[in-house]
């Protein structure tokens, strides 16, 4: 269902009134609609009140090919539901190791996105149901194909994918995969979703949560872990223990906080605070509690002593700070020889530490990641920096944004650089922070061996 090629609207929630007028001349039976996260869901919201069905998130992760995480091979959605492109496994040759690990890791961030959504309560069944996929606008269309693809496989009866505004090449495409597409402005020269909005400000969690929290939602008993049912227990890694540690780098003493998850720790995340900070940094402590609830242990420590914090020579002298890194590193070795592998988390001019440390030849890390980081500081070593490495940075940080840029193009590892929409330096936006936290979960998790099961229970077979 096609109505114009350029219709623009003043923002979601009327381009939604719109839309539910559409899918209203459907006469659905049974229908569930199912926002797209973020902004699909405030458009979502208008189209489930316009044809007074309840309203649900449907989110979906992609599978990223691990040396090309732009390329994807698959997505997940909830309830273990798995969509797989074979050729793409086969012409990438991802095998069923890493197929495993980016599994696990989309699927800690997409079982947390949900835990934040819903809150604990159940979804939407599907099952026999017609699913009314929403967003607030489509691009290239392969996001919403898999998202139709994945609501069949939980069962929708009939699936229809409705959205304000598209190009006719994506339209074409979900015909493929949906039963009705209803589509109200297709422009034949499209450029992107926010230019045909008169506002088309970023839709936050807050924003998500709240919408839903206007549709209450049944409380169907079932399976863990599948729509219709209760949520999932927590994710493992729940429990912590974090205790007050004094870091030894060649005699200097360095004060810091280890924290190490309940079960068996699948890497160690160090972390490199920025310029003026320290380990009490609430930020980096925002996203290592996130790390510990998905079963990763963190350091975070002081890279100066008290006094040397004073001197604002030491404060930018990236090669003092990536010794020390690497000797707090060295140290967590020492003290804990069981430790798991070790990554490294760094901000501002502590990214620029960890890339500096990381270009060492003996250096050993599973992973790096850098949030609103200079990298540019470690700019003659950037070559050389062999670990997997993803860099953060916000899109309105206007500095910043051009120097990650240039230090991606520099780097020769496995890289990524993923741009936080209207984020500043500090990542102090609604929403920004918590989407620091999934990314650089996922890249570590992603970069970290699968779980190893406790020796008694592999001893059983279990």
């Amino acid at each position: 269902m096609r109505f114009t090629d350029d219709l623009r609207f003043t923002d979601r929630a009327s381009a939604g009134r719109l839309l539910a007028d559409a899918v209203a001349r459907l006469r659905l039976d049974d229908p569930v609609v199912l926002g797209l996260p973020r902004g699909g869901v405030p458009v979502a919201h208008q189209v489930a009140e316009g044809i007074g069905a309840p309203l649900d998130v449907l989110v979906v992760r992609k599978l990223g090919v691990p040396t090309h995480p732009e390329l994807g091979f698959g997505a997940i959605g909830e309830g273990g539901v798995r969509v797989v492109n074979e050729a793409v496994v086969r012409s990438a040759r991802v095998g069923e190791r890493d197929q495993a690990r980016v599994e696990e890791a989309e699927r800690a961030v997409l079982e947390q996105r949900l835990r934040r959504y819903r809150g604990g309560r159940p979804g939407v069944p599907l099952a026999g149901r017609t699913a009314v996929l929403v967003d607030d606008g489509i691009a290239t269309g392969s996001t919403a194909l898999v998202a139709c693809r994945v609501a069949r496989a939980h069962g929708a009866a009939r699936v229809v994918m409705a959205v304000p505004v598209a190009p006719p090449d994506a339209v074409a495409l979900l015909r493929q995969e949906a039963d009705d597409v209803v589509c109200l402005s297709t422009p034949e020269w499209f450029g992107a979703v926010g230019q045909w909005y008169d506002d088309f400000a970023q839709t936050d969690d807050d924003e998500v949560t709240e919408l839903l929290a206007l549709h209450p939602l049944p409380e169907t008993p079932g399976t863990p872990g599948t729509p219709g049912t209760p949520e999932a227990p927590p994710a493992r890694g729940a429990g912590r223990s974090e205790e007050p540690v004094v870091v030894d780098v060649e005699g200097v003493r360095l004060d810091g906080d280890l924290a190490l998850p309940g079960g068996v720790a699948r890497g160690v995340v160090v972390f490199a605070h920025g310029s003026g900070s320290g380990r009490r940094s609430p930020r980096n402590r925002a996203v290592a509690g996130t790390l510990n609830r998905n079963g990763l242990g963190t350091l975070l420590f002081d890279l100066l002593t008290e006094e040397e914090g004073r001197d604002r020579d030491l404060v930018f002298d990236i090669p003092l700070l990536a010794g020390r890194l690497a000797g707090a590193t060295a140290w967590l070795r020492r003290t804990y020889p069981h430790a798991p592998p070790v990554c490294w988390f760094g901000a501002s001019t502590g990214a620029a530490a960890a890339l500096w440390a990381a270009a060492e030849p003996e250096a050993e890390v599973a992973a790096v990641v850098s949030r609103g980081g200079r990298p540019d500081l470690a700019g003659p070593r950037l070559g050389a920096v062999r670990a997997p490495t993803l860099l953060i940075v916000g899109g309105a940080d206007a500095q910043v944004l051009p120097l990650n840029r240039q230090a991606a193009a520099e780097l020769r590892c496995e890289h990524a650089i993923e741009v936080v929409p209207g984020a500043t330096h500090l990542f102090e936006e609604p929403g920004a922070m918590e989407q620091v936290e999934e990314l650089a979960t996922a890249w570590f998790l992603r970069h970290l061996p699968p779980a190893e099961p406790p020796a008694a229970e592999a001893a059983q077979g279990l």
